[in-house]
């Protein structure tokens, strides 16, 4: 059977999507409803009979299309300009971001480990919009060095940020190391990051400043080994700050 989005979800959705107190109106509801049953050729599928509300249809419509298709058209609707900035809207939708992520053809929805940093780079304003511009590149499959250029400068900015100077990353690797001992890190945990380190700006000096051509499997794999060591350095620090 096809894995699609929980149908309780969906009306939970059209709930808050449809209110009539602030969703979206019923003639822009019906306007998406056309609009979507054409893109994938619905109409031959649906009872269109004149006493089904709009919310209805929409309900009925999303259950005639894949998880893919589900996940698309909630997004898209959550982005429809009569919404704007609603709390309630904005938690919809991380909630489906995350709950249903892997329906998402986006790295940055679909990955829990990029999904989870995301939170954790909030608080440091430069790293979290290079990190941002990094995954959107890779979400488009375009300019796939430059994806990893804005990832290394992602990690800098933090690292610099938490070590509180402006050293280069590959001159940050032996602070890292004494700032991990001096947070009560492991001896081997220690060595572990600062030898994923080095190995990371190796990689990065030797093929990306070089402009080599990067393996898709790789970039996705820096972008993830990228998000784990940057999420473990702000959890230790933090940890760290709040004891």
């Amino acid at each position: 059977m096809e894995e699609k989005i929980d149908p309780d979800f969906l009306k939970r959705v059209l709930n808050i999507l449809c209110n009539p107190f602030y969703g979206i109106p019923d003639y822009e509801v019906m306007a998406q409803y056309t609009y979507y049953c054409a893109k994938y050729n619905l109409f031959s599928n649906l009872n269109n009979a004149p006493n089904i509300s709009p919310k209805n249809r929409l309900f009925n419509m999303l259950n005639c299309v894949t998880g893919e298709q589900q996940y698309k058209i909630i997004d898209e609707l959550c982005s429809n300009k009569c919404l704007h900035n609603k709390d309630d809207i904005k938690d919809l939708r991380d909630y489906l971001h995350k709950q249903y992520g892997n329906f998402s053809p986006k790295i940055s929805q679909k990955n829990p480990l990029v999904y989870n940093v995301r939170y954790w780079l909030e608080k440091y304003p430069k790293s979290y919009e290079q990190y941002e511009k990094a995954l959107q590149k890779y979400d488009d499959n375009i300019f796939e060095r430059n994806t990893l250029d804005d990832m290394r400068l992602s990690f800098e900015l933090l690292v610099k940020y938490l070590l509180k100077n402006e050293k280069s990353l590959e001159n940050q690797i032996s602070e890292i190391g004494s700032k991990l001992k001096e947070l009560g890190a492991s001896v081997e945990l220690r060595n572990m990051v600062q030898q994923v380190i080095k190995y990371y700006t190796d990689f990065q000096n030797n093929h990306v400043k070089h402009n080599d051509v990067v393996n898709k499997n790789e970039i996705e794999y820096i972008i993830e080994l990228t998000s784990v060591v940057m999420k473990f350095l702000i959890k230790i620090t933090e940890g760290a700050n709040q004891q």
